[in-house]
C-alpha cells in the first residue's frame, strides 16, 4: 500500500527544508507541488524517474485523484507545499479527503516565511517589556477573516503581527492597523524572505504604503508590526546573573 506525506518546503532557499522533509523527497515516487511558490531547486533532490505534478492550475478533485491513483500503486507520494503547511496551506481539506478514502498520511512540517522574515530583519518577535505575543493572520479578501478576527480588531492588542497575503493592498493594512496602533510603529515588509531576491523595506505605520509602493511590491511579501522592531526592550530573565532558575542560582540568592 502507497502513502502520503504532506512536506513543508520551507520560505524558498532550498536549504532550509527540513532533513526529515528532503528524505522524503529522495525517497518519492511522485510528487504534488505547488509549482507557483516552492522553489524548483527543491526537486533536484528528487530521483530521476519520479512523477512531478505542478498543483497550481489543478483543483482539490484532481490532486486527490493523483494521490489515489499513486497509492494504489504502492507509491511514496510527497505532497510538497511552501513554508510550513499548517499556516495557509489549504492541507485540512486534503487530509479530510484522503481519511474519507481511507488512505493513511504524514505531516512534516516546514520552516515558515515568517520566521525567515524575521531573520531577513534579524529581530525577535517576543521581546521582554515590548510584546510576549505573537499574532499570524491576513487581511480579509477573496478569503474572508471572521468578524472577531478584523485586522482592526487585532491591532488593538498592540502586539507583534505578521501578515500573510495581504501586501496587495497595504493601504487597507495601514488603514485598519492605525485602529489599534500609534502611527509611529514599526513595520517592516519582506519581500521572499531567504530568496535571493530578498528585499526588505522598513518604515512606520505613517510612510510604510508610499514605501512599499515606490519599492514595486505586490506579492509574496510578509508585514511585520509592532515594537519588536525596535531597539528598546527589557533584558531577559533567563540569563540575567541576578535570577535564580532550577538550573543556576542567582548571584544575590
Amino acid at each position: 500500500m502507497g502513502e502520503v506525506i504532506f512536506v513543508g518546503a520551507g520560505p524558498g532557499d532550498p536549504e532550509l527544508i527540513t532533513v526529515k522533509g528532503q528524505k522524503a523527497l529522495m525517497h518519492a515516487d511522485r510528487v504534488i507541488y505547488a509549482g507557483s511558490l516552492v522553489n524548483p531547486e527543491l526537486l533536484s533532490h528528487c530521483r530521476s524517474e519520479v512523477l512531478l505534478h505542478d498543483s497550481a492550475g489543478l483543483t482539490l478533485e484532481e490532486v486527490i485523484r493523483l494521490m489515489k491513483t499513486g497509492v494504489d500503486q504502492g507509491e511514496s507520494i510527497v505532497r510538497l507545499h511552501t513554508g510550513d503547511p499548517s499556516v495557509y496551506g489549504a492541507i485540512q481539506e486534503q487530509m479530510d479527503a484522503l481519511d474519507e478514502l481511507g488512505i493513511a498520511y504524514a505531516v512534516i512540517p516546514g520552516v515558515s516565511s515568517v520566521f525567515a522574515a524575521a531573520a531577513a530583519v534579524q529581530r525577535e518577535f517576543t521581546l521582554p517589556g515590548v510584546s510576549q505575543t505573537l499574532i499570524l493572520t491576513r487581511l480579509a479578501g477573496r478569503t474572508s477573516v471572521p468578524e472577531g478576527e478584523r485586522l482592526a480588531s487585532l491591532a488593538k492588542h498592540q502586539a507583534s503581527l505578521a501578515l500573510f497575503l495581504s501586501v496587495q493592498d497595504i493601504g487597507k493594512v495601514v488603514e485598519e492597523l492605525k485602529e489599534g496602533y500609534p502611527i509611529s510603529t514599526p513595520v517592516a515588509v519582506v519581500y521572499k524572505a531567504s530568496w535571493p531576491e530578498e528585499a526588505v523595506v522598513r518604515g512606520t505605520l505613517e510612510d510604510i504604503e508610499q514605501k512599499v509602493r515606490e519599492a514595486g511590491v505586490q506579492k509574496t511579501a510578509q508585514i511585520l508590526v509592532g515594537d519588536f522592531l525596535g531597539k528598546a526592550y527589557a533584558r531577559s530573565k533567563l540569563y540575567d546573573p541576578d535570577f535564580t532558575h532550577a538550573y543556576r542560582r542567582g548571584r544575590d540568592s
